[in-house]
């Protein structure tokens, strides 16, 4: 599986920014695509987690009710809504994904094998 994460930049305070993860290679039944984010100087921190093709997503509580993931199945893509962005949302963002991972380990990189290759948000204030 290959990974291309897109539409990452500038944005106030306050504004919106949709980013894009469209998938590529086998077949995405029984995957768990998340999205994890790294400011400078910090680890890689988890965001949000939905599982292809059914279920709830789950989403860290610092972006709860601001961000919010979803999928289209035709496009093999998954897309992260983010709206009300902060500074502290700054950061690089990657999709990631792996089959079958259980809900408990949804906020663990360790877990997920395939890598996107990370697209840049920057939240001015």
């Amino acid at each position: 599986v290959q990974l291309q994460a897109s539409g990452g930049g500038l944005v106030q305070a306050g504004g919106s920014l949709r980013l894009s993860c469209a998938a590529s290679g086998s077949a995405f039944s029984n995957y768990v695509v998340g999205w994890f984010r790294q400011a400078p100087g910090k680890g890689r921190e988890f965001v949000a987690a939905i599982r292809w093709p059914d279920s709830r997503p789950s989403y860290a509580d610092s972006v709860k009710g601001r961000f919010t993931t979803s999928r289209d199945n035709a496009k093999k893509s998954v897309y992260l809504q983010m709206n009300s962005l902060k500074p502290e949302d700054t950061a690089v963002y990657y999709c990631a994904a792996s089959r079958n991972i259980i809900v408990s380990s949804y906020t663990n990189e360790y877990a997920y094998h395939y890598w996107g290759q990370g697209t840049q948000v920057t939240v001015s204030s």
